[in-house]
This record gives C-alpha cells, sequence and structure tokens, in this order.
C-alpha cells in the first residue's frame, strides 16, 4: 500500500455554520489510516505487555484450568 502512490483527491472539508464538521477522504487512504491506527493500537498493547512481568505455571496446572469450548 505505501509504495502504491496514485494521484489521489485531496480531501475535502465540509462545513457547517461556517466551521469544519467532517472531512471526506479516498476511500483508499481512509482504509490506510485505520490499519496505520491498528498497528499503533497494536504496538501500544504490546509496550504495556512487556512492562508486565512474565508469570509461568506448570502444565498440570493449566492443564487442570483449561476447558476448551468444543
Amino acid at each position: 500500500m505505501g509504495s502504491r502512490k496514485l494521484k489521489r483527491k485531496p480531501p475535502e472539508i465540509v462545513f457547517r455554520e461556517g466551521k469544519p464538521a467532517a472531512v471526506i477522504l479516498d476511500i483508499d487512504e481512509y482504509r490506510e489510516m485505520l490499519e496505520l491506527l491498528e498497528d499503533m493500537e497494536d504496538l501500544k498493547m504490546l509496550d504495556e505487555m512487556r512492562k508486565k512481568p512474565l508469570k509461568f505455571r506448570k502444565l498440570e496446572e493449566f492443564l487442570v484450568d483449561y476447558k476448551p469450548d468444543v
């Protein structure tokens, strides 16, 4: 996606009562923005997970609590 540089229309700003109220974007640009936001959220979550200490259990203890939805 990032390597594909097509000529895009600039965003259109919609005004209400003289103030910007909304933006109309090219659909591909919108999808790229959503994907970037998801990636940023994933990286933030990973960073938070890395700050917490790891906890390990013995396999036998895990199997006692493990209840698959099968």
